[in-house]
């Protein structure tokens, strides 16, 4: 027997037999138990409503996966952030670096225990993947204790929703803050307008200039139409009774009549002080106050929708399946791993002895 053991060729023992061994023992007394804890996840928001009368009908109110949350989710669970909040009580460095785990399998066993170190380490025991849906998330994390899996995992599913209602609430906030600054300002420009407006009718003593320079030019018409009439009956006097005690008093109203009708035309055409001068520059802050008043209309109107919108669009972490319990340990295939070492072993070892051989065959 030990005749036949040391015809062994040493590059089988040192290729083949001692790695062998080695996985046998490391499989069989060192190796720790693997458990894995899994929940599915996906990030839903409700959709945009559809503004034809069959989407009205068929897709108002309808829940649709969110797929930016969904991205900041992914990234954010395998971020150090994400490790530092759930490991604020040693929980995690404590799961996996427990001294009675073994040296090859724990946390700090023959590297060191620094942060970064602890989230490299930790990055190789989470996993997150697609599910049958794209839109789902499957969280897969493994630990040396069910427990400690299951519980690992919880505290990522925990901060994935608080992830995620944190920036729902900050996206309502900066809607509502966004509309709410638009109506500020249409309100200061509409009041402005407004009181520019007053201004100009108290300087100039006007309320209408348009409906004020109207009223003038009936006026005017009527005044005139008396001068053609007094006209008409002087020249009849001054024909017919030429000598006549009522020629004074209608020259002199002819005189007052014309007077009137100049100093009423220069009231409405008659320099920058006049009634057209006045319409244009009102009708100018009056344009100016109906449109910042629009505008605060529009401002409103978008601000109650911006309010209604951040109410109805609330992205939330919806657990498909909750993380699990495992029962038994999914790693080390312990069998698996001896026979894949004992197969590579035997593949070295071939491909190294053909590789003497030709060099032996080469120097003869």
């Amino acid at each position: 027997m030990l005749s036949k053991i040391r015809s062994i060729s040493p590059l089988f023992w040192a290729v083949v037999v001692l790695p062998t061994i080695l996985a046998t023992v490391y499989f069989a007394f060192l190796a720790e138990d693997i458990y894995t804890s899994e929940s599915r996840i996906i990030v839903r928001s409700p959709s945009k409503p559809d503004v034809s009368p069959l989407g009205a009908v068929l897709g108002s109110g309808s829940i649709a996966a969110a797929s930016e949350e969904s991205e900041a989710v992914r990234e954010f669970l395998q971020s150090r952030e994400a490790l530092a909040q759930i490991d604020k009580d040693d929980f995690v460095r404590n799961a996996y670096g427990s001294p009675a785990l073994s040296i090859f399998d724990r946390f700090g066993g023959l590297s060191g225990d620094s942060s970064e170190q602890l989230y490299e380490y930790f990055s190789e025991k989470l996993a997150i993947e697609d599910g049958t849906s794209a839109q789902v998330m499957r969280l897969r994390v493994e630990a040396f204790d069910p427990a400690h899996a299951q519980t690992i995992n919880k505290r990522l599913l925990e901060r994935a929703e608080v992830l995620v209602n944190t920036l729902s609430a900050r996206a309502r906030a900066d809607a509502i803050s966004f509309s709410n600054e638009e109506v500020s300002e249409a309100r200061d420009n509409a009041r402005s307008a407004s009181l520019a407006l007053a201004r100009f009718r108290d300087q100039a003593g006007v309320i209408d200039p348009e409906m004020q320079a109207k009223v003038a030019l009936q006026n005017i018409s009527q005044l005139q139409e008396e001068l053609i009439a007094t006209r008409t009956q002087l020249l009849q006097m001054r024909t017919y009774t030429p000598r006549a005690s009522q020629i004074p008093f209608l020259r002199t109203q002819v005189r007052e009549l014309e007077s009137e009708i100049a100093k009423q035309t220069r009231s409405i055409a008659g320099g920058s002080r006049s009634l057209s001068a006045d319409a244009a520059r009102y009708q100018e802050l009056n344009l100016a106050s109906q449109f910042a008043e629009k505008q605060l209309a529009v401002a409103l109107a978008s601000q109650q929708d911006a309010q209604a919108e951040a109410r109805r669009k609330q992205a939330y972490v919806d657990r498909i399946s909750d993380a699990s319990l495992p029962d038994y340990a999914a790693y080390p295939r312990r069998l698996r791993g001896v026979l894949a070492t004992l197969l590579l072993g035997l593949l070295a070892w071939g491909i190294l002895s053909m590789l003497l051989v030709g060099i032996r065959e080469h120097r003869d």
